[in-house]
């Protein structure tokens, strides 16, 4: 036998090979009601290996024949869509060049039929491959447009009080709008931004920490300084110019174990200046400072000159003046405290809560079990008040401490009011020896604060568990899932509007509310703009709750599981990111197996659309709890009332097991977190994101955008594909496929949007009217927070900080780098 004759049985048998494991696969597929299109492949490629095998000519029409077929049957379910067509095709086009190779040729018959074959496979080849050439140029899921410009001569009410080049709150003020009115760096030169510094915390994730052990925080400018927080909740401030460190403050954590606590994050400080309230301020020292002491309350943030070298403390070594605790930072902490620092020296500010500076949080909370409450989000800050929400350990148990929303004096820390869900009419301070109601819905993201109204935005969770609600108070019923306007000086609720109804997928409103002001039909309107993990933006009068664009009620799936039910409607705003439903042509792999894989899974879940119930079958959940939208909110430019966002599109399921009884682990071992056992409740749930074999995910790509919408009329004007898998493929090519994120955006009155949440490790700049991306730079670790600008009077320029740390539940690499860029000096 020749070596042409056995380098052909070695093709046959590739293709013999390939055609078992699609011939299994298309038949478990058909028996699942899906395509037959894989058994009709199987049998092509078992015929062209078997007559490639015995020499047969007629082999090489065949598999030409099977190209061809192929190809058709790619395009009529993808169309030109590179990404999705690149499985379909890439294993049929190697074996066709394997088949198609003189060797394998030569080991045929010789016959006029074997040139005639050749030529026709040859032929279908490069078919295939001038449309793979035509598909890689082409852009189907990509929207163009241009959004408006200038609408608005200024910014809202009150959301001016911060000086155009600082950035004093988690959203910039506490209208939450990610919007700097600084216009230095615009389109024409944003390529030209280089690193001016870079300063790193010492703050990395360790093995000894939580899986979601994340730097999500936006570091504060105020007057020349920085504040930020990491992880473990140390707070530095740094030289806005230089990054040199100023002062350092360690709370000495009392770290629980990755068995017992589910975040160690710290999204934000929160600043507060009493000098603006100088009757506040001044009753609330009296009693610790003498008459000669108050008038330090003027005294500047960061004075220059002796006295201002860096200062490092731990949390027990010195305790600040009054006067140099007028302008104070407050820290809410992973082990349940609320901290005042002197803005200026980093040092507590004794009195508030006591002589530590500290506020507990374990105040008359239920169920008090380590690692089980914390909060993670920066306080809102009123002239009188710190209102500060938190997080419980989700899916746990139905005995978790309360999500109680409390309000503390800001100089004393005295409890003022409290709003728990689940008691909502009583917000008087709670007496000394009671407890809030336990497994109330809890506000664990950034709230917004509008000083006119007087009103606080919470975005608020579910009662968990999040998968089963059968039996959760309807008392809180109306507030989980919901936005929660509450008055600020009492705590009563103003108004609430519910996002999704008896939630059952873990859609809480994840993101701060953007607070923006829009003329409609020539009126002008008090905004609320919310991003939601389903993908709506709800946009909704801040002083009633209406919407301000159209929302309906639309028929969602029913079915829940035994006990249990489903509203009949959800809730849709015009503005929606909704993506299009799944389908079987949706999934996708890397090649035609793992493809075939996920068709399977996608055909043995239970998926009936978005709002899909969790089932012992297991169901697709899309979007996914990783939400279209996150904690990472959106953008809205209040003069030009757009908006920019991050929309990702990832499919998870969710498989609900049932409980033996109240004690036992379903789901988990005994040497990890008790996450999703659901202990108290009938079910235990399996959540995951939908991924294949391969632990790709199982839906075609993209799976993010960046996208602008106009607000006033809820039109989505762009929506382009970002980002790429240089950093989440073995080998780093920077192919974009459009790739998930979670971290927000910022937008600018230069005409830029800011970027850096991507789960590969750069910050972009693009062109906020388009969307064009204009410049990007490489960073040291994943990116997962929200970018900030400011301004330095010292070198005269605009800068830009981003924060490097990496992401636990993302995957992205660990690190501990805040990074400012700006102009080159001079320009």
């Amino acid at each position: 036998m020749g070596t042409s004759r056995l380098y052909t049985r070695f093709v046959a048998v590739l293709f013999v090979l390939s055609g078992i494991a699609i011939a299994i696969g298309g038949v478990w597929l058909a028996a699942l009601g899906g395509s037959f299109g894989y058994i009709i492949l199987a049998v092509a490629l078992l015929a062209t290996g078997i007559l490639a095998w015995m020499g047969r000519p007629i082999s090489l029409w065949i598999y030409a024949a099977t190209l061809v077929g192929a190809l058709i049957w790619a395009l009529f379910e993808v169309g030109l869509d590179w990404w999705a067509l690149a499985p379909r095709g890439d294993v049929l086009a190697i074996l066709g060049i394997l088949l198609a190779l003189p060797w394998a040729v030569r080991g045929l018959e010789a016959s006029p039929a074997r040139r005639g074959g050749w030529l026709s496979l040859v032929g279908a080849i490069a078919a295939t491959i001038v449309v793979a050439v035509i598909a890689l140029f082409s852009s189907p899921h990509d929207v163009s447009g241009d959004l408006p410009g200038l609408r608005m001569a200024a910014l809202p009410a009150g959301a001016g009080d911060v000086p155009d080049g600082e950035w004093h709150a988690y959203g910039r003020t506490s209208y939450g709008q990610r919007y700097s009115p600084l216009t230095q760096l615009n389109p024409d030169n944003v390529r030209n931004l280089q690193v001016a510094w870079q300063y790193n915390t010492g703050d990395v994730r360790g093995e000894s920490d939580p899986g979601e052990t994340t730097y999500e925080v936006t570091p504060l400018k105020v007057g020349d300084t920085l504040y930020l927080c990491t992880p473990h909740n140390l707070v530095v401030a740094l030289d806005a110019e230089t990054g040199a460190e100023k002062w350092s403050y360690n709370p000495n954590l009392a770290q629980p174990s990755p068995q017992d606590a589910q975040h160690l994050t710290c999204r934000g400080v929160s600043y507060y200046d009493g000098s603006l309230y100088p009757q506040a301020t001044i009753a609330a020292v009296t009693p610790a400072v003498t008459t000669e002491a108050q008038p330090a309350a003027e005294t500047p943030l960061n004075p220059t000159g002796p006295g201002t070298e860096t200062a490092t403390e731990d949390a027990d070594s010195g305790r600040a003046s009054a006067a140099d605790c007028v302008q104070r930072v407050f820290m809410p902490t992973a082990d349940g405290r609320l901290i005042a620092l002197s803005a200026r020296t980093g040092l507590i500010c004794p009195g508030f809560g006591g002589p530590d500076g500290a506020v507990d949080l374990w105040q008359n909370m239920p169920n008090q079990l380590t690692g089980s409450y914390y909060s993670t989000s920066p306080p809102v800050v009123t002239p009188s008040l710190i209102i500060v929400g938190g997080a419980v350990n989700d899916n746990v148990s139905t005995t978790e401490p309360s999500g109680v929303i409390r309000a503390f004096d800001i100089h004393t820390g005295a409890l003022v009011w409290n709003w728990d869900s689940r008691n909502p009419d009583d917000t008087s301070p709670i007496a000394p020896d009671a407890k809030y109601m336990e497994n109330s819905p809890n506000s664990w993201s950034v709230a917004s604060y509008d000083p006119n109204l007087n009103l606080v935005y919470l975005p608020m969770g579910n009662q968990t568990p999040d998968q089963y609600g059968a039996d959760r108070d309807p008392k809180a019923a109306p507030y989980s899932s919901a936005i929660v306007a509450l008055h600020a000086d009492t705590g009563k609720v103003a108004w609430a509007f519910q996002g999704v109804h008896h939630d059952l997928w873990d859609m809480d409103v994840p993101a701060q509310p953007s607070l923006i002001d829009l003329t409609i039909n020539g009126a002008v309107v008090p905004a609320l703009v919310a991003p939601t993990k389903q993908g709506e933006i709800f946009v909704l009068n801040r002083a009633t709750g209406e919407p301000v664009l159209p929302v309906t009620e639309v028929p969602a799936p029913g079915g829940a599981v035994a006990g249990d039910t489903t509203s009949p409607t959800q809730p849709k705003s015009a503005l929606s990111f909704e993506p299009p439903q799944l389908t079987e042509a949706s999934m996708w792999g890397m090649s035609m197996f793992d493809q075939l894989a996920c068709r399977i899974a996608f055909k043995s879940l239970r998926y009936e659309g978005r709002f899909t119930p969790p089932s012992e079958q297991g169901s697709i959940i899309y979007p996914g709890n990783f939400g279209t939208f996150n904690w990472g909110a959106v953008a809205v430019d209040p003069e030009r009332q757009i908006m920019f966002g991050m929309p990702v599109y990832l499919a998870f399921t969710s498989q609900l097991v049932k409980r033996p009884n109240d004690t036992d682990r379903v789901t988990t071992t005994p040497n990890e977190g008790p996450f999703n056992e659901n202990y108290g409740a009938p079910y235990a749930a399996k959540m995951g994101a939908f991924l294949s074999p391969l632990g790709l995910p199982c839906q075609s790509p993209p799976w993010g955008y960046v996208a602008g919408a106009d607000l006033t009329t809820g039109e989505i004007v762009y929506k382009h594909v970002n980002g790429t898998v240089q950093d989440l493929s073995p080998v780093p090519v920077p192919l974009k496929m459009g790739v998930p994120g979670i971290g927000g955006p910022i937008l600018t009155k230069g005409g830029l949007a800011f970027l850096s949440g991507t789960m590969d490790y750069y910050l972009r700049a693009y062109d906020a009217t388009n969307g064009n991306q204009l410049w990007e730079s490489r960073l040291p670790a994943g990116g997962q927070a929200t970018p900030m600008t400011y301004w330095s009077d010292i070198s005269q320029r605009q800068f830009v900080i981003v924060v490097a740390g990496g992401h636990g539940s993302t995957g992205t690499k660990a690190g501990d780098a805040i990074i400012a860029y700006a102009l080159p000096k001079g320009q």
